[in-house]
């Protein structure tokens, strides 16, 4: 594979949270690349796949269940690596996100360490997720 980074993509309408992910992961090597909006994200994600995308579910411009139910239909992300961002647990957006082939489902808000685990579980090895 080179020396290319791994890219990991964060959609979130809440810029605390971007500006979280991005001081947990200024010590890895990977491109952190952020989104306030679905539809922003869309335009990046029309042409790339990141390694790892995080997905915030309540945005003001489109829900992330129905952003991520879109960005499956697309081929070049019907197996793109997805975890799931929210700050209300409900049962029913775990099991459709569990339906959109989401790997993880966290519930926010989530310490700095947790990011930082999480993405190196699954980009800082072999995945067959990628």
């Amino acid at each position: 594979m080179g020396d290319s980074k791994q890219t990991v993509v964060v959609v979130d309408d809440n810029a605390t949270v971007r500006a979280l992910f991005e001081r947990s992961t200024e010590n890895l090597a990977l491109d952190l690349i952020s989104y306030g909006s679905a539809e922003a994200a869309m335009e990046y994600l029309g042409e790339n796949k990141p390694d790892l995308l995080f997905l915030d579910i309540i945005m003001p411009d489109k829900d992330g269940l129905t952003f991520l139910s879109e960005l499956r239909r697309l081929p070049l992300h019907r197996d793109t690596a997805v975890i799931i961002l929210t700050s209300k647990d409900y049962a029913q957006d775990r099991t459709v996100a569990n339906e959109l082939g989401a790997l993880e489902f966290i519930t926010k808000p989530m310490p700095m360490r947790a990011i930082t685990d999480i993405i190196t579980n699954y980009i800082n090895k072999e995945n067959p997720y990628n």
